[in-house]
C-alpha cells in the first residue's frame, strides 16, 4: 500500500471513530440534561410534596392542571402499551408476509418494484399519517364497528402499524435474502417443497435479522408522537379497552411541554417521563442484542 493511501485510510478511520464518539457523547449529554430536569422529583421538597413519587405509580389519574393535580403514570404507560401492541400485531404479519414474498416468490422485476414502494412509507411524515388516521381511517372504523369514541387506541394503533411496516419489512427482507442459496438447494434436493424450505430452513436462518427488525419496529412504535397525538383521542384513561381514547408517554410530552411552567412539578414529571422513555428504549435494544446474539450462537452450533 502506498504512503498516500495509508494516510487517506488513517484519516478516514480517524474521522469515523471521531463521528462515533461524538454521537455517543451527544446522546450522553441529552440524557444528562433530561435527568437533570427530572431530578427535582427526588430532591426538591416542594416538588416532591406536590408530585408524591409513589403516587406516580399507584394513583389512577393524570390531571396535572387542576386545583389538586395528580400525576399518575399508569394510564400513560397502559396507553403506550396498548398502542404498541396493536401496532406490532397489525404490522408484523404484513411486513413479514411481504418480505417472504419479495425474497422467495416474486419475480425479479416485482422484487425491484415492490421493495421501494413499501420503503416509501418510511418517508411519509408521521403528521401526514396521523392526519390520514384522524380524517379518514377513524371514520371508516367507526362506521364499520359502531364505536362510541371515533378516536381510540385501535385507530391510532393501525396508523402506527402502517408507519412501522417499512422498518420491519426492510430488515426482514434483507435477512431472508442474505441466506445462502446453497441452503435452499439442499432443502429442495432432500425433497422439501418451497413452503417447507422457507418455514424449516430459510426462516430459522434469517431469524436473527427478522427479530432485529421486529424490535426496531417496536422501538419506533413506543417513541412515535404525532400519529398518536392526532389519532388516539389523547385522553389519559386507565382502561384495557382498545376502543377508548388513550394517550402515550411521548404524546403527553409533546402536548404539554410547550405550555408547562418552567421549573414546576408538572415540568419535572414530563422530563421524568422522557427519562423513562430513554430507559425503556435502552432495555429494548439490550434485549434485542442479547436475543440476536443467542440466535447466532445457536445457529452456529455453539452450545
Amino acid at each position: 500500500m502506498k504512503k498516500g493511501e495509508r494516510i487517506t485510510n488513517a484519516i478516514l478511520e480517524g474521522g469515523l471513530k471521531l463521528s462515533a464518539l461524538l454521537a455517543i457523547f451527544l446522546i450522553f449529554l441529552i440524557f444528562i440534561f433530561i435527568f437533570k430536569e427530572a431530578l427535582p422529583i427526588f430532591t426538591d421538597p416542594e416538588v416532591k410534596a406536590e408530585v408524591g413519587f409513589l403516587g406516580l405509580f399507584t394513583s389512577s389519574a393524570w390531571q396535572p392542571v387542576s386545583d389538586h393535580p395528580r400525576f399518575s403514570l399508569l394510564p400513560l404507560f397502559l396507553g403506550t402499551l396498548k398502542l404498541s401492541v396493536i401496532a406490532i400485531v397489525f404490522a408484523t404479519p404484513l411486513a413479514l408476509g411481504a418480505a417472504v414474498f419479495t425474497a422467495e416468490f416474486a419475480p425479479r422485476a416485482w422484487k425491484e418494484a415492490i421493495k421501494p414502494v413499501i420503503e416509501i412509507l418510511a418517508g411519509i411524515p408521521s403528521v401526514v399519517m396521523g392526519a390520514f388516521a384522524l380524517l379518514i381511517l377513524a371514520s371508516v372504523l367507526q362506521n364499520l364497528f359502531g364505536w362510541t369514541m371515533r378516536l381510540n387506541a385501535v385507530n391510532a394503533g393501525i396508523a402506527l402499524g402502517l408507519a412501522i411496516v417499512p422498518t420491519i419489512y426492510s430488515v426482514a427482507d434483507d435477512a431472508l435474502r442474505a441466506v445462502p442459496g446453497s441452503f435452499r438447494e439442499a432443502a429442495y434436493a432432500l425433497g422439501a417443497r418451497k413452503n417447507q424450505a422457507i418455514l424449516r430452513v430459510i426462516f430459522p436462518l434469517a431469524l436473527p435479522g427478522v427479530f432485529a427488525g421486529f424490535m426496531l419496529g417496536l422501538g419506533r412504535a413506543i417513541g412515535e408522537t404525532m400519529i398518536i397525538l392526532l389519532a388516539s383521542g389523547n385522553a389519559a384513561i386507565l382502561s384495557l379497552d382498545p376502543t377508548l381514547s388513550t394517550r402515550s408517554f411521548s404524546a403527553t410530552i409533546a402536548a404539554e411541554l410547550g405550555e408547562v411552567v418552567f421549573g414546576s412539578a408538572h415540568y419535572s414529571v414530563l422530563f421524568f417521563i422522557g427519562a423513562l422513555l430513554f430507559v425503556i428504549t435502552f432495555i429494548i435494544n439490550l434485549i434485542a442484542n442479547l436475543v440476536v446474539e443467542r440466535f447466532k450462537i445457536r445457529l452456529a452450533g455453539v452450545t
